[in-house]
């Protein structure tokens, strides 16, 4: 790890210009006084992230309650709509997906059962089982949820041109794929 110990000098993470500096410029330029080791573009990076990251979860907890929905009953929903026609799962299988408990996930699929959103359906192939599945208005809900967000987040996103966001994404990519080959190693 490189590091931009405090010289005396502005690091170059601050050197922009006044109506261009964020939250996170103004922390960057009193922490390296504290710990002056600290690597202020790294720490700049995983700070805008993380705090892009919030912003964005929070926006669609917002979004997602519009539509009575929280974060696991919407994943539940996009797991269903994703396994295409006849948009169907088991119970077992979606909470594996959803990193669940048994109980959490048979409390997701009744709230989205009495909402009208999934039906359960006894499994063909297992006397004992049950199949979710994705209802008419289920789909329904969960395209025009999806589409409000896309909406919210394509307000935030016009902050950049075009390149810029494919320029974003193959970054972010490249440290997602680092991530992903250590978790792999």
């Amino acid at each position: 790890m490189t590091s931009r110990r405090f010289t005396g000098t502005v690091p170059e993470v601050m050197t922009a210009n006044a109506d261009d500096k964020d939250h996170i410029d103004r922390f960057l330029a009193t922490i390296h006084h504290v710990v002056p080791d600290l690597d202020l573009e790294v720490e700049g990076i995983v700070d805008r992230i993380s705090g892009l990251s919030r912003r964005l979860q929070r926006s669609m907890d917002e979004t997602l309650a519009e539509f009575g929905l929280d974060t696991a009953e919407h994943k539940a929903l996009s797991t269903l709509a994703q396994a295409g026609e006849p948009y169907r799962s088991t119970p077992g299988k979606l909470s594996k997906r959803m990193e669940l408990s048994s109980g959490a996930i048979t409390n997701r699929l009744d709230r989205l059962e009495q909402a009208g959103l999934i039906r359960r359906l006894p499994d063909p192939d297992d006397r004992r089982g049950v199949l979710v599945e994705l209802t008419a208005k289920g789909r329904r809900t969960y395209q025009k949820a999806v589409g409000a967000a896309a909406k919210k987040e394509a307000l935030v996103a016009a902050a950049l041109t075009e390149r810029e966001k494919k320029q974003l994404n193959a970054l972010l990519r490249r440290m997602m794929l680092e991530f992903e080959r250590r978790e792999n190693a």
